[in-house]
């Protein structure tokens, strides 16, 4: 099978196309022959950096939507010929962007008959970032205001509708050329954070998630309400952000993104009620990922950028 592989960290020309044998299914395991994979921040950054993954050689990618090929030996929920999609397990399951890629069955779930492969594609690991931040984490629920940073961005935008699923007040910070694509996802109030500071506008809010990391952590506690819940998905590892959220009387976590079928599942269903749909930035054949790469490294993409596999 064709894969995209690197050999050592750097930048996107790291990447190369290469053959490789195609994987067999494991106990509780399917073979998924990919036709679409999509490329998030943490791509690159691992390709940089090696981030949890150490040094190369490597696959990367965890988004997925295909076609099961091959059922490992106890696999109920899925046979042959089922149209999957899902998030490989983070961060040691990488390998999405090939042709071929195996993953426990209960990472993927059955991909929604009203989109395509590309657009089930782009979804999985923001969708689930933004669901287990907002809905497993956060609990959001009915008339609570929810503060999400950059929400016209991978993660953000899928929260924004994620949110408002929820019944949520969505404030979102993005430049103002995107404040009308936000506000069409359904956000109810924008702040151009390019000329307004986000901490003078906003106050009293439930729940903020952070998708930039930085110095908006600590900036957006005061936005809080007391008891209120900051969570970041751009974890450091140190205790700063809760000691400093519980000097404030709110809350602050960080998290990582995990496979989930549950959380597939409900995305899914939430995908063929209409309620989310990602925006695409961008496609690209599987042996230009070097391109997409440096497209989501500019930081200028509004929604998903994916690799067209087959």
């Amino acid at each position: 099978m064709r894969a995209i592989s690197q050999d050592t960290l750097g930048g996107p020309e790291v990447l190369k196309e290469v053959e490789r044998e195609r994987p067999a299914p494991g106990l509780s395991e399917i073979l998924v022959r990919v036709h679409a994979a999509g490329v998030n921040p943490t791509d690159w950054k691992h390709r940089a950096h090696g981030i949890f993954l150490g040094e190369p050689p490597f696959v990367l990618g965890w988004d997925v939507s295909g076609v099961v090929e091959e059922t490992g030996l106890g696999v109920t929920l899925f046979k042959p010929g089922d149209e999957v999609f899902g998030m490989l397990p983070y961060p040691h399951g990488v390998g999405a962007h090939a042709e071929y890629v195996t993953a426990p069955a209960r990472a993927f779930a059955h991909k929604p008959s009203e989109v395509n492969h590309v657009q089930a594609g782009a979804v999985p690991l923001a969708a689930l970032t933004a669901w287990q931040a907002l809905v497993d984490t956060a609990q959001v629920q009915p008339g609570q205001r929810v503060l999400i940073h950059a929400a016209a961005g991978g993660v953000g935008h899928l929260a924004v509708q994620i949110a408002k699923a929820r019944g949520a007040y969505v404030i979102g910070t993005a430049s103002a050329a995107k404040h009308d694509f936000v506000r069409g996802l359904g956000a109810d109030e924008l702040i151009d954070y390019r000329t307004t500071d986000f901490t003078e506008a906003v106050r009293d809010v439930d729940v903020v998630l952070d998708t930039i990391g930085g110095d908006y952590r600590t900036r957006s506690l005061p936005t809080l309400r007391p008891g209120g819940l900051l969570v970041s998905i751009l974890p450091t590892g140190t205790t700063e952000l809760a000691e400093q959220a519980e000097r404030l009387g709110v809350r602050g976590v960080e998290m990582v993104v995990e496979a989930d079928h549950a959380g597939m599942n409900a995305i899914a269903d939430l995908i063929a009620k209409g309620t989310l749909r990602a925006t695409i930035a961008g496609t690209f054949p599987l042996a230009e990922a070097a391109k997409a790469h440096e497209l989501g490294e500019t930081g200028r993409t509004t929604g998903k950028l994916v690799l067209v596999v087959r």
